[in-house]
């Protein structure tokens, strides 16, 4: 009899169990309004299109070195010293197939089997479930309004014991804050103090709101960064992230790409390179305007819903609303809220095991008219 392993039982990401059911919505009334997913609305920027195209008439596309293309890693590194006046060598970064797949290495790269490692709560549900299948045990950093959704010094020293790694996301999934660049540096200095690994999740800059996004890469090269095309570049489905690794990790990580994955999907390498040119940059900031806009339309009308409590989103494109005012099951809501009203919201739960019964997390990354028309829908909904 075939018996599935402890890691095959992980929790399921609920998002995805939303997009499902939303998927099923669509085919039978044809109403779907996802706001369930952090996934832009748009395609790629032109320049990666014209860019793949060339490459899928005119290239082989076989594999390439595990580590990726040599002029897509400098091209990553030039970035860093450009978005963040730090020096980065294309010899720090990893190309990998999106940042889930570099957390994984990671993770197998840094830690043995029962390491600790903390993570803030809320926080993006992959990353635990991730660490807990690859045999790590989790230590939840309990944040809230009072440190802006983000770690601190004080929680660190607070655990009985020094973690192995600790993951800090900003802007966050789901809270979309931003940790100030004095508290990040203080949090770098506290990690590399007590021989615990930084891993500083930055998929989502170049998107915010008046808050700048500093990065772990600017307060030393012990960190480990992780990077995307999939949110700002609005390219999640091309599989393409990347790792600033300390100079420990990188043969390991590299062997590791090797025997996993062998390599990045090429045709996304061979895009991506265009990704960060001023032409593509130029469309994606006008992504980031239309963000923008959303998040004020959002913000104005969630009072209308009875939602008054929510995260401040600095960045990213989404709100982690307090909705204990309508229920103290959030799945159960949600599912109920899709069925009345075709509209898909992500339930707390999702992020926060201990408090996301009564909260959900919009994402506001779609069309403005479509987030309008859905917060019409959810209006009536609510008062009847």
């Amino acid at each position: 009899m075939i018996h599935p392993s402890s890691r095959g039982l992980t929790e399921p990401f609920h998002v995805m169990e939303v997009v499902k059911a939303a998927a099923a919505r669509q085919v039978s009334h044809g109403d779907a309004i996802l706001l369930c997913v952090g996934q832009p609305g748009t395609p790629a920027p032109a320049p990666v299109r014209a860019a793949a195209a060339a490459a899928v008439t005119g290239e082989v596309l076989g594999y390439t070195v595990a580590t990726g293309i040599p002029e897509l890693r400098w091209s990553i590194a030039t970035e860093y010293a450009l978005r963040y006046g730090v020096p980065v060598d294309a010899d720090e970064v990893l190309v990998t197939t999106g940042s889930s797949a570099g957390f994984q290495l990671v993770v197998l790269a840094a830690f043995e089997a029962g390491d600790a490692v903390a993570i803030t709560r809320p926080g993006y549900p992959a990353y635990r479930n991730t660490l807990l299948s690859l045999g790590c045990r989790v230590v939840d950093l309990d944040v809230g309004p009072q440190t802006r959704y983000q770690p601190t010094v004080a929680m660190l020293e607070a655990l009985p014991e020094a973690p192995a790694g600790l993951v800090l996301a900003s802007p966050s999934n789901p809270t979309g804050t931003i940790i100030d660049a004095r508290e990040l540096a203080e949090v770098a200095r506290w990690c590399e103090a007590h021989d615990c690994l930084l891993i500083s999740d930055e998929i989502y800059h170049g998107i915010s709101y008046g808050r700048t996004c500093a990065s772990a890469r600017e307060f030393g090269a012990g960190s480990v960064v992780l990077g995307s095309v999939s949110k700002y570049h609005s390219m999640t489905g091309w599989r393409l992230g990347w790792l600033l690794l300390p100079e420990p990790l990188r043969r390991p990580a590299e062997l590791l790409q090797g025997n996993l994955a062998i390599c990045a999907p090429a045709v996304s390498q061979a895009a991506a390179l265009a990704a960060f040119s001023v032409e593509a940059r130029e469309e994606l900031d006008g992504h980031v305007a239309r963000y923008a806009r959303n998040r004020e339309l959002l913000l104005r009308r969630l009072p209308e819903l009875g939602i008054t409590s929510f995260a401040p989103p600095d960045g990213a494109f989404y709100a982690w609303c307090d909705v204990s005012h309508l229920t103290d099951d959030s799945r159960r809501w949600c599912a109920e809220v899709l069925d009345a009203t075709g509209v898909a919201l992500a339930p707390g739960i999702d992020f926060d095991t201990a408090h996301g019964n009564r909260m959900m997390r919009l994402s506001f990354c779609g069309d403005t008219g479509e987030l309008d028309e859905a917060l019409d829908r959810l209006v009536v909904h609510i008062a009847r």
